[in-house]
């Protein structure tokens, strides 16, 4: 992701940390989506042929990760991949999550730590903090006509490095998404 397309501005409550990552803030309140989830036949669904662990196993290859797996809470649609803090190296969690129904802007948890850009030509948004813990930072990509993938990143701490990270997986995502037209 060209950091030029995405400038953050987010205050960490405790930290008064400034995050430069993205340009426009995003207003609203977080609300959950309303869409269901389609089923793997429809053919409206443009994620429908996109397997979200094996799509993350190719975000993250050359990183050492283990095969992803599918979450606990919802196995059809997101995958994980995990490494754990060993010595000095700091444990991270990514996690992609591919929704068919629901915009790139639904579900925005923490609207003050949310900004819109571009990832390549698709538009997105990305949240520092999204559920208000430090270390986290996620971006959702629109995927039309109205779906999103959104690619999320968890370090034990730093929600500058996990925001870095969540850019360059964004970069890696974009291509592998379905064409937006």
């Amino acid at each position: 992701m060209d950091p030029n397309h995405f400038k953050v501005l987010a205050a960490a409550a405790l930290a008064s940390t400034v995050l430069t990552a993205c340009t426009a803030n995003v207003g609203g309140t977080a609300q959950a989506s309303s869409a269901s989830a389609t089923s793997p036949s429809d053919v409206s669904n443009p994620l429908k042929n996109l397997p979200p662990c094996t799509t993350l196993d190719q975000v993250v290859t050359g990183r050492g990760f283990a095969p992803a797996v599918p979450t606990i809470a919802d196995a059809q649609h997101s995958c994980r991949v995990t490494k754990k803090t060993q010595g000095d190296v700091e444990g991270v969690d990514i996690s992609l999550s591919l929704r068919d129904g629901q915009s790139y802007k639904a579900n925005i948890q923490n609207p003050s730590q949310a900004s819109a850009g571009t990832v390549g030509s698709r538009a997105a948004v990305e949240e520092a903090e999204p559920l208000g813990s430090t270390g986290q930072c996620e971006v959702s990509i629109e995927v039309k006509p109205k779906s999103r993938a959104t690619v999320g990143v968890t370090f034990s701490s730093d929600t500058d490095k996990a925001c870095k990270l969540v850019e360059s997986l964004a970069d890696k995502l974009e291509p592998l998404l379905p064409k937006n037209t």
